[in-house]
């Protein structure tokens, strides 16, 4: 984006957000009910959402609260038993949003106005110990973050702010309002074929698969859950010197494609690619080959979203540190066995849509063969090259 288009779009957003509702004192502590009209967008969502953390801290001091929040996490049949905060905040005549509003001694509109600026939310105790300790009392924080690597801010039913390791969970409990990585109207769901590493059943395409992986780290905070790795085939985009993603394989991939990793290492049987899916690449694309990228989402599953020149960068460094082996292409051996291998890879450039309010992916790298980088790592075949030139993981790729 650029740097004029940029600045129109933050006006624009500023003359949104003044409409929203211009008027309400301050709380006690000086939390303003509504966010400033000149604030920074990115600063302002992240305001928004801490004053929302901080009023769920206030009406979880009521009983009635406590029991309907811990009913509707119960009953929630999402992945560590999500809500979604924005409908959660309008179910059943906007019970929750009038409760919030008036242990905080501020309008609905206020409330309504942050709900909306904050962008969706999920709410959850991303520590399992958590969950499972907590019963209901007031013996708990409410905690949210932009980042991973942030501090996490955190509130207790008296709403008292304080600060929190980003890399370890405190003791006490701790409910989660945070960004939104859920897809709840098509919420993830347990089967034997993701528990072993593949969805789909019958019998598997041909085509490039990945039947284990291992990484230095999660690359996701603790207030952020499981982590959501994900990878993607990317190819050039029609005739342009860009890429585009092709196929995404991950917890919310479909069909072969799904695999979970909720640890550093994992290994299953997954789909990347089709044979079918290659051969009408190589049909549209015949000089260019393929790149295939780790990340960790943060922001909507199996879509790319990162500033590019992160991306940019991470590929000119690759580049220069192993020219033109960055890429990959499927080939034949003199056996007739079908291998993938390191090839050139002439785009650099992500076509990739990310807005700066919302949390960026983890980009964890670009797997390059073995043989390329002279790294050798036992029972993988290809690194995972993230910035600096860091080898930050390693898969094992195969074709069949």
């Amino acid at each position: 984006m650029s740097r004029h288009i940029r600045c129109a779009s933050l006006a624009l957003l500023a003359v949104a957000v003044a409409c929203t509702d211009a008027s309400g004192p301050l709380s006690s502590d000086g939390f303003p009910e509504v966010k400033a009209a000149t604030a920074f967008p990115a600063a302002g969502a992240r305001a928004a959402r801490e004053r929302l953390a901080r009023r769920v801290a206030l009406a979880l001091a009521s009983p009635a609260f406590r029991a309907r929040v811990k009913a509707q996490l119960d009953r929630s049949k999402v992945r560590e038993h999500k809500v979604h905060f924005q409908r959660f905040l309008h179910a059943e005549g906007r019970t929750v949003l009038r409760a919030l509003a008036g242990t905080a001694l501020e309008s609905e509109s206020s409330v309504e106005a942050d709900a909306t600026y904050a962008l969706p939310l999920e709410m959850y105790f991303p520590v399992p110990e958590h969950r499972a300790r907590w019963t209901g009392d007031t013996h708990l924080l409410v905690a949210t973050a932009q980042d991973d690597d942030e501090p996490p801010v955190a509130f207790d039913v008296t709403g008292r702010r304080q600060l929190l390791s980003p890399t370890r969970p405190p003791n006490i409990p701790v409910l989660a309002v945070v960004p939104l990585e859920t897809d709840f109207d098509n919420p993830a769901t347990v089967s034997p074929f993701v528990c072993c590493g593949g969805g789909g059943s019958g019998n598997p395409p041909a085509g490039l698969y990945m039947t284990a992986t291992k990484f230095v780290h999660t690359f996701e905070g603790w207030l952020k859950g499981n982590p959501e790795f994900e990878v993607h085939i990317l190819g050039q985009s029609g005739q342009t010197d860009s890429l585009t993603s092709y196929q995404c394989a991950g917890e919310h991939a479909s069909g072969y494609y799904a695999f979970d990793q909720n640890a550093v290492a994992w290994s299953g049987n997954t789909l990347l690619f089709t044979q079918q899916q290659l051969n009408s690449y190589r049909s549209q694309h015949s000089n260019q080959n393929f790149r295939i990228l780790v990340l960790e989402d943060d922001d909507g599953a199996c879509a790319i979203r990162f500033d590019n020149g992160r991306f940019k960068s991470l590929m000119t460094v690759l580049q220069n540190s192993y020219p033109n082996l960055t890429g990959s292409k499927d080939t034949t051996t003199s056996g007739l066995g079908k291998i993938v291998k390191r090839a050139n890879a002439l785009q650099r450039i992500l076509k990739s849509v990310y807005s700066f309010i919302t949390s960026q992916d983890d980009l964890v790298g670009n797997a390059v063969e073995d043989v390329a980088v002279g790294e050798f790592y036992a029972g993988f075949n290809w690194a995972v090259k993230g910035e600096n030139n860091a080898t930050n993981g390693w898969l094992k790729l195969q074709m069949r």
